[in-house]
């Protein structure tokens, strides 16, 4: 019979690799990254990847399997999910899907609409146009084409604005309106979804502490050793958190003391839209408070079995 899939998502910092470990060591699985920055293999640190005793103790995937000069869409993880996911099948172990990355588990579950490719040149003008305008007048224009897009996203949204703004340049429909046509979801079997959702100010502290982890354990030396390869400053590896303002450093643009400072406030920043997203897109799934008196493993556990 088909083991049922287990998706763990929850905001950063949570511990949601620890507690993927302990469910894949009860119920006999395989996890499954659903991050979009775990799977880059040039940031182990800065993205906390599991490291060598947590990969002994259960099969991971998708974990550093792409180079940071290349694009992960939630198109191209879905392909590599479903690899991962027909190893799980074919070895009898239940799929744990676990990560932050709201949308992938979106896809899992409904598919993606069937946009056609958007070709690079058209992708390249509209980030021309962004850097010559500049992002508020750049959404003023896309306003006229994608009013719906435009009114959802700021100025400062340069990747997602550059990309509504491709999309119908490309093709001649909104976004919204592709968004509208759902492909076939890639989880058609049992499956049961977590959420974790600790409280904010012990969520905020995580983040900071981690952080300062990180930066012990070497960030510093990952960041140093991208920024050295001399990447296009729009790939996605580079928008993990952190990277950019510890390469301000490295250009003699800003002290280490304000980078690390401005790196925890973009990672709670970024907890805080992930909890929101969590709680309005995900309403189905079980919302586990994990500072609740009753131990959030064992609500887990309770709850996948």
């Amino acid at each position: 019979m088909e083991q049922k899939a287990i998706l763990i998502a929850g905001p950063t910092a949570t511990g949601k690799s620890a507690i993927a470990l302990d469910v894949a060591e009860e119920v006999g699985g395989l996890i499954i990254n659903t991050d979009s920055m775990q799977v880059y293999r040039d940031l182990h640190i800065l993205t906390a990847r599991p490291d060598a005793a947590a990969l002994a103790r259960a099969p991971h995937r998708l974990y550093g399997v792409l180079d940071a000069q290349e694009k992960c869409s939630v198109g191209r993880w879905l392909d590599l999910a479903k690899g991962a996911l027909e190893e799980a099948r074919s070895l009898g172990k239940a799929p744990i899907f676990v990560g932050g990355t709201g949308l992938y588990f979106k896809a899992l579950e409904e598919g993606l609409s069937p946009l056609p490719p958007i070709p690079e040149e058209l992708v390249a003008g509209a980030s021309a146009l962004y850097e010559e305008i500049g992002g508020e007048a750049f959404r003023d224009r896309l306003a006229v084409r994608d009013p719906v897009s435009a009114a959802r996203l700021p100025g400062g949204d340069r990747q997602r604005l550059i990309r509504a703004w491709s999309v119908v340049e490309a093709t001649g429909r909104t976004l919204s309106d592709w968004h509208q046509i759902k492909g076939k979801p890639l989880l058609t079997g049992p499956r049961v979804g977590v959420v974790l959702e600790p409280e904010r100010d012990w969520l905020y502290a995580r983040c900071n502490e981690r952080f300062d982890a990180m930066m012990a354990a070497g960030a510093w030396d990952e960041v140093a050793a991208l920024a050295a390869r001399r990447l296009p400053h729009d790939l996605p590896a580079l928008r993990a958190l952190g990277v950019r303002p510890l390469m301000r450093v490295l250009a003699g643009d800003l002290p280490l003391e304000d980078a690390v400072s401005q790196a925890k406030t973009l990672t709670r920043r970024y907890a805080k839209r992930q909890m929101t997203w969590f709680r309005n897109q995900m309403m189905s799934w079980k919302h586990i408070n994990t500072q609740d008196s009753i131990s959030f493993r064992d609500k887990i556990f309770t709850h996948i079995r």
